[in-house]
């Protein structure tokens, strides 16, 4: 049973920092993509960035290039999404998600392992 659990949100007001974590446990570590996921109020949840942990490829969201960095910790089993420069429009409930590597990173639908999320505000 994979088991994820997301920290490190917060209110931080515009051009703030966060740092987010995904702890990951119960399933082989090294051989999964795990993607962070945002959804705001009345919109679809998107694809946001992504590491596959084997071999420590990532991809973005072309909206947060430049100012998120995913990154992982394999010790810890945990990846981290760094959040800068933040805008008001990053406000969301941020996820993230577990799947093996097939497919895109960025289909929700394609993943069977979810967090509880963690909130980001930003404040203009």
């Amino acid at each position: 049973q994979v088991q994820l659990v997301e920290s490190g949100g917060g209110s931080v007001q515009a051009g703030g920092s966060l740092r987010l974590a995904c702890a990951a446990s119960g399933y082989t570590y090294s051989t999964n993509c795990i993607s962070w996921f945002r959804q705001a109020p009345g919109k679809e949840r998107e694809g946001v960035a992504a590491i596959y942990t084997g071999g420590g490829a990532t991809y973005y969201a072309d909206s947060v290039k430049g100012r998120f960095t995913i990154s992982q910790d394999n010790a810890k089993n945990t990846v981290y999404l760094q959040l800068n420069s933040l805008k008001p429009e990053d406000t969301a409930m941020y996820y993230c998600a577990a799947k093996k590597v097939v497919g895109s990173w960025s289909d929700p639908q394609l993943f069977g392992s979810w967090g509880q999320g963690t909130q980001v505000t930003v404040s203009s």
